[in-house]
């Protein structure tokens, strides 16, 4: 059996484990600080900044992991190469990791390398250089920090009045070192998907039904599967998928995001892992859920197919402020039928923390999309987090 170090231990790492314990394989969860989710169902834990190259090849050398796994943005990427010429497998791979924690490696990698339609952009360290970006992307725009997750430091800017904050705003919340923005311009489009992509160490790459979800603040609310998509154009997403995995490498679950608009599908992002808006599997939308998959293929176990069985939704729990987490309204949510919820077990909270998830299902052929998603909505408001 495998020992995996898992960099990073929030509630998609906590899942990770439990797949990868299922299957008899011992597993170390890491994270910035303890009590962290995936640490409680691991074998053992490290608590250290992983931005630290020093305490992250400490770590590595200590437990001498077979498989490693990165579940967040913050880690110094480019130690993969290193570990990898050590033979430890590094999930999907060290050029995966490394490209796809920084914006700006994977989209210039897909819209200049690959020739993949996106939104246009440009890059920005200082104001000036904010300023110059917008006046050729035009408003209304999006601004990311280049490293960053759940939102932190996206916002839209739809006048002048708005880009200082934008500005200030992508450099608050910016991850680990790097100091840098994309400014993107804003696509007028009618959906957007996640398309769960599955590449395996020997045999096809598989797709899960394409994952429609609602943002706010950047950050996933809901989401549901599955969503329609014009078959033509959800082909050109899984060419688009099979062009940019097939560049990164490696094995493992990918959360592909895209825009589809009425004539033009534009590449958005990409996660090589478990992707936040494919929670909505853990409904038992499928066969096997992200977390499964993703666990099968980085062990090089075989996966003949994805078997898409009824549609589900989901909506998140959220915090309203920043202390020790007391829950209330759990058993009026459990009341409902054909649904379940997750609290994912974090010792703090903050406004707008994610603590936990509905989820809404129907086996039974009874409901749409829409009632799905009312429903999982619903059931989420009658959970507090006080």
């Amino acid at each position: 059996m495998k020992k995996v170090m898992l960099l990073g231990s929030g509630e998609l790492g906590r899942e990770v484990v439990i797949a990868l314990k299922r299957l008899g394989h011992t597993v170390i969860a890491c994270d910035s600080y303890a009590g962290a989710p995936a640490m409680q169902v691991a074998d053992g834990f490290e608590v250290f900044s992983m931005l630290d190259a020093d305490g992250l090849d400490a770590a590595v050398a200590r437990h001498a992991p077979d498989i490693i796994v990165p579940e967040v943005e913050s880690i110094r990427t480019d130690r993969f190469y290193a570990y990898e010429a050590q033979g430890i497998q590094v999930t999907p791979s060290a050029k995966a990791a490394n490209f796809t924690m920084n914006r700006k490696l994977i989209r210039d990698l897909a819209a200049k390398d690959l020739d993949l339609i996106t939104a246009p952009y440009g890059y920005a360290t200082t104001y000036e250089e904010f300023l110059s970006v917008i006046e050729t992307v035009g408003l209304p725009c999006v601004v990311k920090p280049l490293m960053s997750s759940s939102g932190k430091g996206q916002s839209v800017v739809r006048s002048e009045d708005e880009m200082r904050s934008a500005f200030d705003y992508a450099l608050e919340g910016a991850r680990g070192d790097i100091r840098e923005m994309i400014v993107e311009g804003f696509i007028d489009f009618h959906t957007e998907i996640t398309l769960l992509t599955v590449t395996q160490k020997a045999g096809e790459t598989l797709f899960c039904a394409p994952i429609g979800h609602r943002q706010e603040r950047g950050d996933y609310q809901e989401s549901w599967q599955p969503c329609h998509v014009d078959p033509a154009q959800l082909e050109e997403c899984r060419d688009m998928a099979v062009k940019v995995t097939s560049a990164l490498g490696g094995a493992g679950i990918w959360g592909i995001e895209f825009f589809l608009s009425d004539d033009t599908v534009y590449f958005s992002e990409l996660s090589p892992r478990p992707h936040d808006t494919g929670m909505v599997t853990l409904a038992g939308t499928q066969n096997f859920n992200e977390f499964e998959l993703h666990a099968r293929a980085l062990l090089g176990l075989p996966i003949a197919e994805i078997e898409q069985r009824y549609p589900a939704a989901s909506a998140v729990i959220l915090a309203e402020k920043d202390d020790e987490p007391n829950y209330s309204g759990i058993e009026e949510a459990c009341a409902y039928r054909q649904s379940d919820l997750r609290i994912f077990g974090k010792p703090t909270t903050r406004p707008y923390r994610r603590m936990g998830v509905v989820l809404a299902y129907d086996r039974l052929g009874e409901e749409s999309i829409g009632q799905l998603r009312a429903r999982a909505a619903e059931i989420a408001a009658k959970v507090k987090v006080h």
